[in-house]
């Protein structure tokens, strides 16, 4: 079910976040002509040929006295520890550093794939002064220039021949889910707790990476695996209380789940960095459940938790169709509840919808509130049908999309969910033009 991990590493100003943003498709890095300016691996996804992948850009690395060099050195050998390939970028301009010299010793170490990249071949006459680099140690050098998009269909051709081969898994009927969320907001005592409620653990199963391992168990004759957002089982404050590394590790995890649990601390409330993680299993269109942890630590009274409640739906606007459930791993509150609460939002997320139902459901909606019309011309909802799930979502097909209003296809949307049970997934609505 895991994508393939790429990280491109290298010294600052080789052109690392050029040739992410090449690669990923979209101007997603910012670019500046300043060593050391992409101080944070970011992370996305990319596809090859029909061979889909996870890319990592990652800070340079440097060895110098500036103070947050140390830290991308860190944060490129946590790339590296995440990656299935390695592409190894220089420049051609400078030649030879002794700072690539310095980054080909740390790749030495990492027991995976590496592809050497020599960047900014701008022109023929630059071709020749690649073969410097052979003496890096990682075999015959590809010229790039990122500035002119040359050169990449050669390295891809590489890269995604160094993948490792898939493994033909047996069709898998367990329910996958993660817990994501800050550094400390209590997500590896609640694995602990849970599993501490699971009598029966069937397997550990090597996860994505050497450190992860994926938990599975069953609860009621239903099989789960949970997938390590590890880290949890790293140690080092590096791999702890970065941010960016945090981050990449939740959006792996989140690949890679049916459903995620977005794991909040009671005693902290909402944090900014809260909602960027539940952002992106809202964008993945995951199944997805807030779990408010160490519920019991607080002083409450009759309406602390309609009040919290109320705030994260205030935060999570977005998130409107994710149930809360506020637990204590301490106590094991509610714990006991989370199995079914999992298996009813994965349900909701694999559920089909007949057309013949939906589109009484649209009709009655429309009779309820009338289609809006633009300059005189009227919004026509002619039929829907769904076509596909995980997260369910439906084709409507209209005289004009520009017609429908943002406000109007919630409002359809929300008839949909008054209909169907899709408490804890996203419903994706698609307006297409009826030929």
């Amino acid at each position: 079910m895991s994508n393939p991990t790429v990280a491109i590493v290298g010294r600052p100003n080789v052109g690392k976040s050029t040739i992410f943003n090449r690669i990923a498709g979209e101007r997603i890095s910012i670019v500046e002509d300043t060593p050391g300016v992409t101080r944070d691996r970011i992370y996305t996804h990319s596809e090859w040929l029909g061979h889909k992948f996870n890319l990592i850009d990652t800070g340079g690395i440097q060895i110098g006295d500036e103070p947050f060099l140390e830290e991308i050195k860190d944060q490129a050998e946590l790339a590296i520890d995440e990656a299935d390939v390695i592409v190894f970028l220089v420049s051609v301009r400078e030649g030879v550093s002794d700072a690539d010299e310095a980054v080909a010793k740390i790749l030495y170490k990492a027991d995976k794939p590496v592809i050497l990249a020599v960047n900014k071949v701008d022109n023929p006459e630059l071709r020749q002064d690649i073969y410097d680099f052979y003496s890096l140690g990682f075999g015959e050098p590809f010229p790039l220039s990122g500035s002119h998009g040359l050169g990449l269909g050669d390295l891809l051709d590489e890269v995604i021949s160094k993948f490792p081969e898939d493994k033909n898994e047996e069709e898998d009927d367990a329910i996958r889910f993660s817990l994501i969320g800050r550094p400390n907001v209590g997500k590896s005592s609640l694995v602990n707790a849970i599993l501490g409620e699971q009598r029966v653990i069937v397997s550990d199963i090597a996860g994505t990476t050497r450190d992860a391992i994926d938990t599975r168990f069953t609860n009621n004759e239903d099989e789960y695996v949970m997938i390590d957002t590890a880290g949890m089982r790293k140690k080092g404050k590096v791999y702890e209380n970065t941010e960016r590394y945090s981050v990449m590790r939740a959006m792996k995890a989140i690949d890679n789940s049916n459903v995620v649990l977005v794991v909040l601390n009671a005693e902290e409330g909402i944090r900014e960095q809260d909602k960027r993680i539940a952002g992106y299993a809202h964008e993945a269109g995951r199944g997805i459940i807030i779990v408010v942890n160490k519920w019991d630590t607080l002083k409450k009274d009759n309406h602390s938790l309609s009040n919290f409640e109320q705030a994260i739906r205030s935060e999570f606007a977005y998130l409107s169709y994710a149930p809360i459930i506020f637990v204590s791993a301490v106590t094991k509150q509610r714990l006991s509840q989370l199995p079914e609460l999992i298996k009813r939002v994965d349900t909701n997320h694999r559920r089909r919808i007949q057309s013949s139902s939906l589109n009484d459901v649209l009709m009655d909606a429309i009779a309820v509130n009338p289609t809006p019309s633009d300059n005189g011309k009227r919004l026509r909802v002619y039929y829907g049908t769904q076509v596909s799930t995980e997260p369910p979502t439906f084709v409507v097909f209209v005289n004009d999309p520009d017609l429908m209003h943002f406000s109007y296809e919630r409002f359809l949307e929300n008839k949909i969910r008054e209909a169907f049970d899709f408490e804890g997934t996203p419903v994706h609505l698609i307006e297409r033009r009826r030929k």
